[in-house]
């Protein structure tokens, strides 16, 4: 079966995300750099999360990179990065930066597992207007 030009968008977006997550929020927490406990207390979290919340995410990002589980993967992140712009809206940090950057991860996330899994495009099919 030969790849189409949007399963190759979604393998990049993919890819993309996951390197995201891997580079900028994961690394940081399970190597226990000061950074990932110093944003973590600003949000109003304990720094005794951190480890567990690189672990959730490391977790989520594999079951999301498995093509059998990878829906499972992206609503289980879905709700994570639920939960990051919850935080990040309790605590009134900006709107377009800070509030929504979970937002366009999981835009990114389920854009690139929807270009690139037929399955799911038949369950949410885009729809040309008649």
């Amino acid at each position: 079966m030969k790849a189409t030009p949007m399963v190759w968008t979604g393998r990049a977006l993919t890819g993309l995300f996951a390197l995201f997550m891997l580079g900028a929020s994961i690394a940081p927490k399970l190597m226990e750099m000061p950074v990932a406990a110093e944003t973590l207390t600003a949000l109003g979290w304990s720094a005794e999360w951190v480890l567990s919340i690189g672990l959730m995410e490391l977790g989520f990002v594999i079951l999301y990179l498995y093509p059998r589980t990878s829906v499972l993967g992206a609503v289980m992140m879905t709700g994570l990065l639920g939960g990051a712009m919850a935080t990040q809206v309790r605590i009134d940090n900006p709107l377009f930066s800070h509030q929504l950057f979970s937002l366009y991860l999981g835009l990114i996330m389920w854009g690139g597992l929807w270009l690139r899994d037929p399955q799911l495009r038949a369950l949410f099919p885009f729809r040309k207007a008649q």
